[in-house]
């Protein structure tokens, strides 16, 4: 039986991304999930769920990104959520490890140069991996630096 994969992230930059880590989910049974419908076709004919968006600018929203996730971590019961990253991501590992028991993958963004992003130094205290794509941003204990997937 293959492992279920959840791999969700923010459209633009963090979805393309997250669409660069697809050969390692080469054998499991993924479903993916972005904040715009149009992705969809990116990972056909996989399972897709779209989400809200959400960012620190629009807070109020948070509670209805939390329960579209919520409704599809349910559906889909994953044994691992993978996110490139932005605030419905850092939502998905909360939830995901917290009331689902999953293990979660956090890939910080290649944009983030100097600094891990907001959501990412949250994304620590949820993340079974917590990774950053620049070698200078790892430490000897969190972020890790395994690649960029760029």
């Amino acid at each position: 039986m293959s492992k279920r994969v959840l791999a969700l992230s923010s459209s633009g930059g963090h979805w393309l991304e997250l669409l660069r880590t697809r050969d390692a989910f080469r054998g499991s049974d993924v479903a993916w999930s972005c904040t715009r419908m149009d992705c969809a076709g990116d990972v056909a004919p996989d399972r897709f769920h779209v989400i809200p968006d959400v960012n620190r600018r629009g807070l109020h929203r948070v509670p209805m990104v939390a329960w579209a996730v919520f409704r599809v971590l349910l559906k889909e019961r994953p044994a691992v959520v993978v996110t490139t990253g932005a605030m419905p991501g850092l939502i998905a590992l909360i939830l995901a490890k917290s009331l689902f028991g999953c293990r979660t993958v956090w890939i910080d963004s290649v944009a983030n140069v100097d600094t891990i992003s907001g959501s990412g130094s949250v994304a620590a205290y949820f993340a079974d991996a917590h990774l950053t794509q620049w070698p200078h941003l790892s430490s000897n204990s969190r972020p890790e630096y395994w690649g960029a997937v760029l």
